[in-house]
């Protein structure tokens, strides 16, 4: 199966529920803070709402770009009405498309399942890394200086979140987020046990322990 991610700015009338289609898997996450990124594991589609409650849907885009994780993004600006200059601003802003909200599922899933996803796309980031730590999302690997690190499934997309966002502070909420876990609900303790099991991994290998506990607040990744 292919994987396409999508975040949503905006409210979604038909809700959030994932969504098979053929081939892919589609997951949709409802995105309010947006300074924080999910876990990115296919091909990702940004819907951007012209306005929003923090910033101009045009200074999101903007940043959207800057961003390596999200810079080859396909990016929809969904417009409050159908306006030909604000059509221009968002395309000359890096939007690559538009349309007129407010947003109904169905033709937001039409939308993104006709944009041609190719395969290459679809795989998302190929491999990300830190120093001698790498993680080859391709084959689902972790290593260090080359060696395997046995991890289970949520401590390897853990290591990768936590690899993509060096230095920031993480609560368990977040991290239960950023992958995917709110349904059904993961408690909140459930993170330091996948913790427990990365840090034991990262420390059999010779990789000591780049996960750091912030006291009453959650984790952070170190980079060497």
């Amino acid at each position: 199966m292919r994987r396409i991610d999508i975040l949503l700015a905006s409210e979604l009338s038909g809700g959030y529920a994932p969504f098979r289609h053929d081939d892919f898997d589609v997951v949709l996450h409802r995105w309010t803070d947006y300074c924080e990124l999910p876990l990115i594991e296919g091909a990702l589609w940004v819907f951007v709402d012209w306005v929003l409650p923090e910033m101009s849907g045009l200074e999101l885009c903007r940043r959207l770009r800057a961003d390596a994780l999200t810079a080859h993004a396909h990016v929809t600006m969904v417009l409050e009405e159908d306006n030909v200059e604000d059509r221009k601003r968002a395309l000359r802003m890096g939007a690559d498309d538009y349309m007129v909200g407010p947003l109904v599922r169905n033709a937001l899933l039409d939308r993104v399942l006709g944009g041609n996803v190719s395969e290459h796309d679809a795989t998302g980031i190929r491999t990300v890394a830190q120093g001698d730590l790498t993680v080859d999302v391709a084959a689902f690997q972790a290593r260090w200086q080359g060696k395997p690190i046995s991890l289970m499934p949520n401590e390897l997309r853990l290591l990768r979140y936590f690899i993509e966002h060096p230095g920031r502070v993480f609560t368990r909420a977040q991290l239960i987020a950023a992958l995917g876990k709110q349904e059904p609900p993961v408690d909140e303790r459930t993170v330091d046990v996948w913790i427990g099991r990365l840090r034991r991994a990262l420390k059999g290998v010779g990789a000591g322990n780049p996960l750091r506990t912030v006291r009453s607040l959650g984790y952070v990744f170190d980079a060497a």
